[in-house]
């Protein structure tokens, strides 16, 4: 674990990127539903039916039972709208503020938490977001902010899991709306928002990725590993740096620096390192 040279190379970074799965979120406080016990410790009524994530997480409970899908993702959209990022967020924009490199996110996390800490238009988040909603039945209404349709708590009995309230409908059709975020077989997910933040990623690194790119990936585990397949990659082909900070994950290949810790922890050791530097 080289802190000083992690350091170092955040310092003498021209742009970062930053890689975050769901570890980034844990230190705010959120599950990252890693195993089915662990699923089912947050949600109990879903383990008397027996039912895991990746069963749960998928758009067919929208047609077949719509106030258990809504009370899944309601209470999620609940709980992410009233979690508070953790400081790891402010450390990040700090870094970025005081340096003034460029910066974009790549995120599998869903909670809307970067774009509401600063990168509201250098973020992907290659998996949607649960802050925005779309039809369920693909009218043609581009995906819209949730909060538009949702604009008082969702209700959701937690011995049943099941919203008492009305559901999400869509602007265009008044038909029942659904989470714009990619589910497990979901052969009907509107990428169009996602394939926007895609070209300014492009974009963004046809500019800055040659320009003494940083790569940060944090808390992105192996079990989806699209965010560490991309960080990797990224490294790869601009032949940049890149630490992985990861508590358990953290095997990496040559070159990679590790920081086995997680999210908060590692960011405030190194800031603290930074700030001594700066001063």
């Amino acid at each position: 674990m080289e802190i000083g040279k992690i350091v170092r190379r955040i310092l003498q970074a021209e742009s970062i990127l930053i890689g975050a799965g769901a570890g980034m979120g844990v230190d705010s406080g959120l599950p990252d539903f890693r195993g089915k016990e662990g699923f089912w410790r947050a949600y109990p009524p879903l383990a008397d039916l027996g039912l895991q994530f990746e069963e749960m997480a998928n758009p067919r409970w929208f047609h077949e039972d719509p106030t258990l899908a809504w009370g899944f993702y309601g209470h999620r959209y609940q709980l992410y709208k009233s979690t508070r990022p953790h400081k790891g967020y402010e450390i990040l924009k700090k870094w970025i503020q005081s340096l003034q490199i460029p910066s974009f996110i790549y995120t599998s996390n869903v909670d809307g938490h970067f774009s509401s800490t600063g990168w509201r238009n250098q973020t992907l988040e290659c998996h949607g977001s649960l802050m925005h909603l779309q039809c369920l039945e693909n009218c043609g209404q581009s995906p819209w902010i949730a909060q538009s349709s949702i604009k008082q708590k969702i209700q959701v009995c937690m011995k049943t899991l099941r919203c008492k309230s009305a559901l999400p409908s869509c602007p265009g059709c008044h038909k029942l709306a659904r989470p714009n975020i990619l589910m497990f077989s979901d052969f009907y997910w509107d990428q169009s928002r996602t394939s926007q933040q895609e070209k300014a990623l492009e974009n963004w690194l046809s500019i800055n990725g040659n320009q003494q790119l940083f790569v940060i990936e944090i808390g992105a585990g192996i079990t989806i590993p699209t965010v560490r397949s991309f960080c990797e990659k990224t490294k790869e082909f601009y032949d940049c740096e890149m630490v992985r900070i990861n508590p358990r994950d953290y095997h990496s290949p040559s070159g990679v620096e590790v920081l086995p810790l997680g999210a908060l922890e590692s960011l405030q050791l190194l800031d603290s390192e930074i700030s001594k530097v700066l001063r």
